[in-house]
């Protein structure tokens, strides 16, 4: 198995990727094959892989998409791809048609992790496995796996780029920073580690009065953007800037928990800061026009999850599945990047979920190229600025 895996894994990055960050140098197998079929012969993957995102209307869920049907579809695979345009009916009816559709296999990143109780039940009576794709779902036992990033790591980078670039030190209260924070939607199970990385990896610095959040905004519900809107981040800063800071008083951290928020955020400093300096302004996601902004200065860094490695996670843990398997531990010798198997921190509420997470990375202008283009997930355009592949 470990031998199918490893060659299966060859094949799928048909994006001039390969499997978690490296470059191929085998010759790839013909369309419609897996690698082992192109060496021996035999068929490739078979089956029906229902894959529902959420929406196209934030980029990196179109990246989600796009890689994971590449690369089932590349291993042999047929493949029903929806969106659901962040309307959890939408999602709960495109999932009940690919179940009527006869799939295989479910991958769901879901619009609300609540809401999907019923229609996965379902799933599990048809004896359909599902695979829980970045948002753990919640409040059923159908989840048979969870594939993601360390979401809480995703804040702790965030908050210690923060620590680094201003050279914070609990033994030096002379110096003192005023923060703000833009979490993400409440109806995402991820934003709440998002920023719970973050603010616990601060809190020393709060508590010591070196970091001031002069709004009082320190709960995760009260500083929460539903459905990570950029228009909504946007009017929450600017309402912020207006009471808290139209004297001049200086703002030197936005902490945005995504690059969605960010770029709302970026806006509200641009047009309605008094201040003179720049913030950190913190995301996360590497959307094209956050990079445009850390290329420009504007915004410090994002934190990009590969989400082409976390595809290709997902088809191995797939298809150890659809051969009967149950995978654990030995899966992760598979992959070149760093995932890790956890059978500890996420819990659905009907139990704990056994999780692939893989490890995001920070981004800054100064590692542009050799974290996103020489890696292949983007090509630098003419004009100096990042364009993702694909």
């Amino acid at each position: 198995m470990k031998k199918f895996l490893a060659l299966a894994l060859s094949l799928v990055m048909a994006l001039s990727l390969v499997a978690c960050g490296g470059s191929s140098t085998e010759e790839p197998a013909d369309e419609g094959e897996t690698a082992e079929s192109a060496e021996t012969g035999e068929t490739g993957g078979s089956g029906k892989i229902g894959i529902a995102m959420p929406t196209k209307s934030l980029e990196r869920w179109n990246r989600d998409g796009s890689y994971l049907q590449e690369q089932f579809e590349s291993a042999g695979y047929e493949v029903e791809l929806t969106y659901s345009d962040n309307d959890v009916t939408q999602q709960v009816n495109d999932i009940e048609n690919l179940i009527s559709d006869g799939v295989d296999l479910l991958i769901v990143a879901a619009i609300d992790g609540e809401s999907l109780t019923t229609v996965l039940d379902s799933a599990d009576e048809a004896g359909i496995p599902v695979i829980s794709y970045d948002r753990l779902i919640m409040n059923t036992k159908a989840i048979d796996y969870y594939v993601s990033f360390d979401n809480y790591t995703v804040g702790v980078l965030q908050g210690q780029y923060v620590i680094d670039t201003l050279g914070l030190d609990l033994n030096d209260t002379s110096k003192t920073y005023n923060i703000e924070f833009t979490a993400g939607d409440p109806a995402d199970n991820n934003a709440p580690f998002f920023f719970n990385g973050a603010f616990d990896t601060l809190k020393p610095y709060i508590d010591a009065g070196i970091l001031n959040i002069v709004s009082g905004q320190t709960a995760f519900e009260e500083v929460a953007t539903a459905t990570w809107d950029t228009a909504t981040a946007m009017n929450r800063m600017q309402n912020i800037l207006a009471s808290y800071y139209s004297d001049g008083t200086q703002l030197d951290v936005a902490l945005c928990s995504n690059d969605s928020t960010a770029l709302g955020v970026t806006q509200a400093i641009e047009s309605d800061y008094a201040g003179s300096n720049q913030p950190i302004i913190t995301g996360q996601d590497g959307d094209e026009a956050n990079l445009k902004n850390i290329v420009d200065g504007k915004q410090s860094m994002t934190v990009y999850k590969a989400v082409a490695n976390e595809a290709v996670v997902t088809l191995a843990l797939a298809q150890a599945i659809l051969n009967g398997e149950q995978p654990g531990e030995e899966l992760t010798s598979q992959f070149d990047c760093e995932c890790a198997y956890d059978t500890s921190s996420y819990d659905n509420n009907t139990g704990i979920i056994p999780s692939y997470l893989l490890t995001p990375t920070v981004v800054t202008a100064d590692n542009i190229q050799e974290e996103l283009v020489d890696t292949g997930y983007y090509t630098m355009g003419s004009d100096g600025y990042p364009v993702a592949v694909g």
